[in-house]
Parts: C-alpha cells; structure tokens; sequence
C-alpha cells in the first residue's frame, strides 16, 4: 500500500511538474539577461535617440516597467522614458532584432543599434547588425509577424 501511494504521489509530480514546464521556459518579455533585471544590459534607450550613441545608465535613475528595471544616463532621460516608454524602449523587448526576424531570441550588444523609423532595434553583434541591414524594413515585416510568438518555447 505504501508503494502505491508513493507511486501516485510521483506520478501526480510527473503531470504537474510536466504541465508547468513551458510556463517555466518561457522568455521573459525584456531581454535582462540570465541573472540580471535590469533591461538592455543597462543601457539608456533615450540616449540612442538624444545623443545617437549608446550611454551607460545609472542604477541612481532607474524605473521598472514590464518586468525589467531601466536604467537612464540623467534624470531627464528618465523623465522621457516615463512620459512615453513605447517612443523608447528598443522593439522586440530588446532582444536582437535580426534574430527575431528569423523566428528565436538572441542576447543585443548595447554597440550594434539602429533606429529605423524612428524606432530603436538592437542586434546581437556588429557582423549580426550588417546582415540586419542588408534589409531592414524585411526583417522588421517579419520582426513583427514573430513578435511575441518567439518568447514561447
């Protein structure tokens, strides 16, 4: 009788622990990278707008928003991202835009960017940006069509 009832109890472990399993791979909506909250690996999204280059952010002007903690360069780059988070925020959650055009997720360097349409798109690398731009309006037709679909396993 012990047997059994052990044999029960992991077979109800087996179907729960099965029936969560893809909630748990599931990517989270912001690139943070694995042991980290804090989005685009710190970077400040205003500042490739304002200073068209990439700044590091300050953990001092920080602001959660969709999960992820941003971190902004200045007090009024914050006070921007706050007043309009969509205008800022790279699209694709920060994940590299090339590699969601092609239907998975990829970590961005903060180096390789490119505002297309007035809208920030982040790329694994430099070599991974230039494929991104051998057609960017393609990529960011497919970009869309994947978004958010590739966040699930």
């Amino acid at each position: 009788m012990n047997s059994r009832r052990t044999l029960r109890v992991c077979g109800l472990v087996l179907i729960i622990g099965t029936a969560a399993a893809p909630a748990l791979a599931a990517e989270d909506p912001v690139f943070t990278g694995p042991f980290s909250s804090v989005a685009i690996r710190g970077t400040d999204p205003v500042a490739y707008f304002l200073e068209s280059r990439p700044v590091e952010g300050s953990a001092e002007y920080a602001f959660d928003w969709q999960g992820a903690t941003w971190q902004f360069s200045s007090q009024a780059n914050l006070d921007a991202f706050r007043a309009d988070p969509e205008r800022y925020a790279p699209r694709y959650g920060g994940y590299c835009a090339w590699a969601v055009a092609n239907g998975y997720t990829a970590s961005t360097d903060p180096e390789a960017w490119t505002i297309f349409e007035d809208k920030l798109y982040l790329n694994y690398s430099l070599s991974v940006q230039a494929r991104w731009a051998e057609d960017i309006p393609g990529n960011v037709q497919r970009g869309d069509r994947n978004w958010p679909g590739v966040l699930d396993p």
